[in-house]
């Protein structure tokens, strides 16, 4: 059996870390900002930076067939997936739902795994419905149902499949590129749709205060580089069905950190929740042969 690199070891955890942050930090910037003005700032915050690193660190730039694979699974994984999640937020959804939401994602990317040429076997299955019920043990004192518009689960369902198919996009078309040359191309096209989603729909208006601008650097430097990077890491070294079930550790490691700095409730049914999801984690990625489902 094949063990796991340095890199593999570390990137799973802290990508679930920093990526469990992304609802934390909505929730400072989203009452001060509108969701495409927030990410049209981040997304060219990211450029600056990456722009700059560049500058010192050369990047090995794609040919013009990869070029457009990067870009098309940078426009479903920053793009479709953050503004699906933001403006869902934006509009009412709570952090809860939205969460159940997109945590289908591991049993959608599932059902597809065949377009990558992945096999998932009935261990995996088990973990992934597991994983799920999990996540909904985790949310349920969260969720409400009640006074949500339908654009709202519109925006969250684009976010859902924008993920998933990004995912499977960029592990079948693109999976190995420059990190560097990869985030300039994708971040370049995603910024440049935000600010036409803002231009066109929104008042652009911001007020700025501490919230906003921490949500801002938190959002351009873990978040949008460092989160995105490990995802990169993860899709390219492993199958496109185990990465995702490490969404399933998203719900309860923000429950988490919300406990720690709201002081939300964090209920036994929550915690049976955490303990769930992390057995169906360990079943999805558990290296044992057992014979694939076909």
């Amino acid at each position: 059996m094949k063990s796991a690199t340095p890199i593999e070891a570390f990137a799973a955890p802290l990508f679930v870390f920093i990526w469990s942050t992304g609802f934390i930090i909505a929730r400072f910037g989203m009452p001060y900002m509108e969701p495409a003005t927030f990410l049209f700032l981040r997304f060219t915050g990211v450029l600056l930076v990456m722009g700059l690193i560049i500058l010192f660190w050369k990047p090995i730039w794609p040919n013009r067939s990869q070029t457009i694979h990067i870009a098309v699974a940078g426009v479903l994984l920053q793009f479709g997936y953050v503004m699906g999640v933001w403006s869902a937020v934006r509009l009412g959804m709570t952090a809860g739902l939205i969460a159940l939401i997109v945590g289908l994602q591991p049993i959608l990317t599932a059902w597809s795994a065949s377009w990558v040429a992945e096999r998932v076997n009935y261990r995996q299955w088990l973990g992934l419905v597991l994983g799920i019920g999990g996540v909904a043990l985790v949310v349920a004192d969260k969720t409400s149902f009640l006074d949500i518009p339908v654009s709202a689960y519109s925006f969250a369902i684009a976010a859902l499949f924008a993920i998933t198919f990004g995912t499977l996009y960029q592990k079948k078309y693109c999976p190995d590129f420059d990190l560097r040359a990869g985030s300039m191309i994708q971040f370049s096209i995603s910024a440049l749709l935000c600010l036409i989603v803002a231009l066109l729909f929104e008042t652009r208006e911001i007020v700025w205060n501490a919230p906003v601008i921490g949500a801002l650097l938190w959002g351009i430097l873990p978040t949008s580089i460092g989160a995105i990077s490990l995802l990169f890491i993860l899709i390219r070294k492993g199958a496109a069905t185990k990465v995702t079930s490490l969404l399933y550790l998203t719900p309860p490691t923000t429950a988490l950190m919300a406990w720690i700095l709201f002081d939300e409730p964090l209920t036994l049914m929550m915690l049976a929740g955490l303990l769930l999801t992390m057995t169906a984690v360990i079943l999805v990625n558990y290296q044992g042969k057992i014979p694939a489902k076909r």
